[in-house]
């Protein structure tokens, strides 16, 4: 299908990323005439411009031997956004209630447009196709109908009000960010760590402790860290557990702090960033009860038979999260879905879920169980849920028939050990070292150096719900990406949006498109939005697009210099 929005092989990429591919492929990633990094940064210049009227300017710097930060801005004259009213189309959502639609069926446009031409408007229509992901329908998603085009919000916010009051249910938007126009102004940051000359490390950290949520570049400032980047997806409400816990997988310092979300997408940082790749992980976790006793058997205590109750186990759920709340779903029993679902909640009747010493904040309280296990994993006490993780200790919470099952087998002075096991897609166990880290978000962006973009299977479009995940993945927004080249060098990219700085950013196709200009062998999408941030010798170089500045993460990305 021609003119799919946003397609790494399509007109559509080329007309929007035409400038960057240029750039990108043709000096790869390795500017000279930098500042050495013992001298002052002065970056190089470099202008281009080509058909269209589309310019770019980038500045490249070295930040320490194998650690160069290029700062571009691609600006398109001919580019000319505005505002609009866009009409709504109720449908009925994945889970049976009601909603509403950027775009709706033929049907749907065409008895609209009736209906807005007898009421006095004049409306467009467009029809969208689906963008090239791997895991989604071809050909047409829906129609998008408007109203007008206005240089102000204002301007269309009058008219929306009018096209409502006549019946319709309406919402104001920037046509800046369509994947079917080209972009007018995008700002990128592209950081390439190259592990065959960079003598310091790269790992995800949450600085310590998983229940909180700190600025990438204040963890950046505090770390001293080179480069910095905010990292996967995390709670940002209250009423979905704990803010700053992980929505996905995250390992620091080779210890699992939360489990996978299904099989998503996961950057697996290997011997501090020497050893790069990103996989789709899953995770299991065990919790096993040993309730073997010994009994004496002679009246002189010398001989001793032992009676072995047997070993129990239970299918641990999660890790630091609040029992019974799941962020982003994708685990066996979840209400209302068992698959992998981006910004969703779902609940579990029965969970358990395992609270390590990284966890500093009070323990989540309510019905159930909990256990406390000493370092060696004998049983402490069991008992009401609540307080906190004491050093060296682990506790077990369960809800429903996991309280159940820690009632009935977790015994003071008996052991309960916990085994987790980490699984690529391939069934291949990864291990983790002391200097490994895992960071993951959703969804994949390129694979074995093709664009490969599973949105629907990573949960974030639901090609049976236009009400979930459009304007999340089809429209542009700020991105945090990272990807890896052929030549194993690390590439960590941010785009601004939502017009901070005037950058619009990119749909998910698009940084799939940009990834793969890089020469991305491999990419992923990180934790976007508000929360996409760089900071470089721990100043922040990017503009986030929250009203309030730089979004406080669950965890980053840091490049760190080598410590002596």
């Amino acid at each position: 299908m021609n003119n799919r929005p946003g397609l790494g092989r399509s007109s559509r990429a080329r007309l929007a990323l035409g400038v960057a591919t240029v750039l990108a492929v043709a000096a790869p990633l390795s500017i000279s005439g930098v500042a050495a990094a013992a001298e002052p940064a002065v970056p190089a210049v470099s202008t281009a411009s080509t058909g269209g009227g589309t310019a770019a300017q980038w500045t490249t710097r070295t930040v320490a031997p194998g650690v160069e930060v290029r700062t571009g801005t691609l600006r398109n004259p001919a580019a000319t956004p505005g505002w609009t009213v866009t009409v709504q189309a109720a449908v009925t959502s994945r889970f049976g209630t009601p909603a509403w639609a950027v775009v709706g069926t033929e049907p749907w446009a065409s008895a609209t447009v009736s209906q807005l031409r007898a009421a006095g408007f004049e409306p467009d229509t467009t029809r969208v196709p689906w963008p090239d992901y791997a895991d989604t329908p071809r050909g047409l998603m829906g129609v998008r109908i408007r109203v007008g085009s206005y240089p102000t919000q204002d301007a269309a916010k009058s008219t929306a009000s009018q096209v409502t009051a006549a019946g319709f249910r309406t919402v104001v938007e920037w046509t800046g960010y369509d994947a079917d126009q080209p972009a007018d102004v995008e700002n990128i940051q592209v950081a390439v760590i190259d592990p065959r000359r960079f003598t310091g490390s790269v790992k995800a950290t949450h600085d310590g402790n998983v229940a909180q949520r700190e600025t990438t570049s204040s963890v950046a400032a505090k770390l001293g860290s080179l480069v910095g980047v905010n990292g996967g997806f995390f709670l940002t409400s209250d009423a979905d557990g704990v803010q700053g816990v992980q929505a996905g997988i995250g390992a620091y310092n080779g210890e699992l702090a939360s489990m996978a979300v299904g099989s998503r997408a996961a950057l697996i940082l290997g011997d501090g960033g020497r050893h790069n790749r990103i996989a789709d992980l899953t995770t299991t976790v065990t919790a096993s009860a040993d309730l073997t006793t010994t009994v004496t058997a002679s009246a002189d205590l010398t001989t001793t038979v032992t009676a072995s109750a047997g070993r129990f186990d239970r299918a641990v759920r999660g890790i630091n999260r609040t029992p019974g709340l799941a962020r982003n779903c994708g685990l066996p029993g979840g209400i209302p879905t068992a698959e992998p679902r981006h910004d969703t909640t779902c609940t579990l009747t029965d969970d358990l879920v395992t609270f390590t010493a990284e966890y500093a904040h009070d323990l989540p309280a309510g019905p159930g169980v909990q256990a406390v296990l000493d370092s060696k994993d004998r049983v402490v006490s069991v008992g009401v849920r609540g307080g906190v993780v004491a050093p060296g200790h682990t506790v077990l919470q369960g809800v429903g028939a996991a309280a159940d099952w820690l009632t009935a087998h977790a015994v003071a002075g008996k052991k309960v050990s916990v085994t987790e096991v980490v699984r690529d897609a391939d069934g291949r166990r990864v291990r983790l070292g002391a200097n490994d880290s895992v960071i993951s978000a959703a969804p994949t962006l390129v694979e074995n150096g093709r664009i490969r973009i599973d949105a629907a299977t990573e949960g974030v479009v639901d090609p049976a719900d236009l009400s979930f995940g459009y304007a999340w993945a089809n429209n542009r927004q700020p991105r945090t990406m990272a990807g890896i080249d052929r030549r194993g060098r690390l590439l960590l990219v941010t785009v601004d949006g939502r017009l901070s700085g005037g950058s619009e950013g990119f749909t998910i196709a698009e940084g799939a498109a940009f990834m793969r200009s890089l020469g991305a062998e491999q990419a992923l999408n990180l934790d976007g939005g508000g929360s996409t941030a760089m900071a470089v010798n721990g100043v922040l170089v990017n503009r986030p697009s929250d009203a309030t500045g730089e979004r406080a993460v669950g965890d980053t990305i840091q490049v760190l210099p080598r410590t002596r």
